[in-house]
């Protein structure tokens, strides 16, 4: 008898309801960022959550975000290997996505200003898709080094190399810009 049949649908259930559930905002995010597209991040975070519920009970119970990003990143990977990658679709798309975040009384709509916000984008816009991707696990998602790195599948030196680049590119289109946040007027 394997360990799965230990485990009565409740039980599972419960494991599930336990160590996924409260994740799934987070899946849900860094998969958006690995997909950028909407609908190809809710199919990736579904996929990812149905392996999840036939694995759970071979999870240990440690970890469950780790383990969650793994399968996440595992799956991403499955899928690009199944299918000819989409044409790219226009960043543009994605920009109205982040600017549809209610960012009304944030701390962040406190100390910038538009101009602050244009420039950022820009500096963003303008970084090699993996420094991009580590600045929104990390800086964007709120997502530890240790966390991005499993869901990028690099070293966590990877991923504090990528963000101090991507940091130095940003800070230095902003002062090539005029730009700072507010408080560092001159």
């Amino acid at each position: 008898m394997d360990k799965a049949d230990t485990f009565s649908v409740v039980e599972k259930q419960q494991r599930f309801d336990h160590y996924i559930v409260p994740e799934i905002p987070l899946l849900l995010r860094v998969a958006r960022s690995l997909t950028d597209q909407p609908a190809d991040a809710e199919d990736l975070a579904q996929e990812t959550l149905l392996r999840a519920y036939r694995g759970i009970t071979d999870f240990d119970g440690y970890f469950p975000r780790a383990w969650l990003l793994r399968i996440l990143h595992n799956t991403h990977i499955s899928r690009i290997r199944r299918r000819t990658p989409l044409l790219m679709f226009a960043s543009a798309e994605r920009d109205d996505d982040l600017r549809d975040l209610d960012p009304h009384g944030s701390p962040e709509n406190v100390v910038v200003d538009d101009a602050f916000d244009d420039a950022v984008e820009q500096a963003l816009g303008a970084l090699r898709q993996p420094n991009r991707k580590v600045v929104d696990l990390v800086d964007i998602e709120g997502l530890s080094y240790a966390e991005a790195a499993l869901a990028l599948d690099v070293p966590i030196g990877t991923v504090v190399s990528r963000l101090h680049r991507a940091r130095k590119q940003i800070r230095e289109h902003l002062a090539d810009h005029g730009v700072r946040p507010r408080g560092h007027e001159r």
